[in-house]
């Protein structure tokens, strides 16, 4: 079967729709302030741009696992990329801000059922050997596309008006259909499956409740009725949802994959990986930018070292982890991330540039490290017919994690900046710089808590 199957092609049309999709999830954050005065409204309504986004990944991967059950790899596949180009067209035109984020939804739509469908044709079409190198490129894209964001949507914004970041990705989007109507086929094995109506209720309810609750946690406080009340409920029907799943013979989720330990130690390591990465890549810009004072452009040059780096090392990386395993880059990565945060935790309102670029370059290799290769020994760890589930599973504790970092290491920065303005001195720059030390000490503690956890890991048999 793999013989007659192009791999090149295939992986070309599902990694340029992810990265498509990955480049819109950040690269609109840099035009958040001119969107507000664009379409005259404030600062909490235009975030919901963003929260939109992540609101959507949050509910919607969850349910891919089932569908990749009961559609075609390319129903599947031309379902994600024409969500994708409608989506990105209607954003590009829109002429209210309603319209924008109805683009920005569908888009969204679109890359949670692409990065869901590429990691399980990858387990489909590349023997275990060649995984490791085959999810380095996907960790490739995973990364450049979210770091390579805010650099290129900062040149657009300075050159053109902010609807070029979404025409310059229809190319991209176009080249992508025509190589899956050409190349994709259909590889993964179809079963009888019902989607069960009250399990995709719960778990709306379960996931959509706990990223909305994070997400506007920042502009309505951690003690609003709506915060609280959100995520309690949320956890309250993902717990529903997980006795019914146990309950059911087809569940819309299996949960079996639980039951195995290396599954599960890669659940917690993605989940500090993406909550870390996540809300690094808005203080950290955030922190240049405010505290530094380096302009928009500037803040995206000095972060591009680290990530076109990452971009080249990404599947040398993977073809490493193949021939030495997981353990033998997953924690020389972690250390890296580590050493990468107490670098930055030091950092003040006067810190060489030529520092922060450094310090990315050692906290984006060690990410490269781990990412890809976290995420394949995880899967790796699962007999075959629990991948579509175990892949819905890392993809949902993925984007619940960076949804709840952004808005959890926000809220910290935020409350350091006002006691610092309002008990030391009346000084914004260092005010930032303060309740940016604080946020990446507490990245550094999460980070060491992965060294500990990396090892613990084991080839799976």
């Amino acid at each position: 079967m793999n013989k007659q199957i192009k791999t090149g092609p295939i992986m070309a049309a599902l990694l340029v729709a992810g990265f498509v999709g990955l480049f819109s999830e950040t690269a609109l954050n840099i035009a958040l302030g001119d969107l507000s005065q664009v379409f005259n409204i404030d600062a909490t309504t235009v975030q919901w741009l963003a929260t939109g986004y992540f609101l959507t990944l949050g509910i919607l991967v969850p349910v891919t696992g089932i569908l990749m059950q009961k559609f075609t790899t390319r129903q599947m596949f031309m379902t994600a990329i024409s969500l994708s180009i409608i989506g990105t067209i209607l954003a590009a035109v829109a002429p209210v801000f309603s319209v924008l984020l109805i683009g920005r939804i569908i888009q969204a739509a679109g890359l949670a059922i692409t990065l869901p469908l590429t990691q399980n044709v990858i387990f489909t079409i590349f023997p275990p050997n060649k995984r490791g190198a085959a999810m380095g490129v996907m960790g490739l894209v995973m990364l450049a596309g979210p770091t390579l964001g805010p650099t290129l949507a900062g040149l657009i914004i300075d050159t053109l008006t902010w609807n070029w970041i979404f025409w310059v990705t229809i190319p991209f989007l176009l080249l992508s259909l025509f190589l899956g109507v050409v190349y994709l086929r259909n590889v993964n094995e179809l079963r009888k499956v019902s989607i069960d109506v009250f399990s995709v209720i719960l778990s709306t309810i379960g996931f959509g409740g706990i990223v909305y609750g994070f997400s506007v946690a920042g502009d309505l406080g951690w003690t609003s009725p709506t915060v609280l009340g959100s995520i309690i409920i949320g956890i309250m029907a993902l717990f529903l949802f997980s006795i019914r799943q146990t309950k059911m013979e087809s569940p819309m989720l299996n949960l079996t994959a639980f039951k195995y330990p290396l599954f599960v130690l890669g659940i917690f390591m993605s989940f500090i990986t993406f909550f870390n990465m996540l809300s690094m890549l808005v203080i950290l810009p955030m922190y240049m930018q405010l505290a530094l004072l380096a302009t928009a452009f500037a803040t995206g040059l000095m972060l591009l070292p680290g990530s076109l780096l990452n971009c080249i090392l990404a599947p040398i990386i993977g073809r490493l982890f193949d021939k030495y395993g997981a353990k033998a880059i997953i924690t020389p990565g972690t250390i890296l991330v580590a050493i990468g945060y107490a670098l930055y935790s030091q950092f003040g309102a006067d810190t060489a540039l030529w520092m922060i670029v450094v310090t990315h370059i050692v906290m984006m290799l060690g990410i490269g490290m781990v990412l890809a290769s976290v995420q394949t020994n995880t899967l790796n760890s699962l007999p075959k017919q629990y991948y579509p589930d175990g892949i819905a599973l890392t993809q949902t504790v993925q984007q619940v994690a960076g949804a709840i970092g952004i808005s959890v290491m926000i809220s910290i920065l935020s409350a350091k900046q006002s006691s610092y303005l309002a008990t030391v001195a009346n000084d914004l720059t260092k005010a930032t710089a303060a309740g940016s030390s604080l946020v990446f000490k507490i990245g550094l503690l999460l980070a060491v808590i992965n060294v500990v956890l990396s090892l613990f890991i084991k080839k799976p048999h």
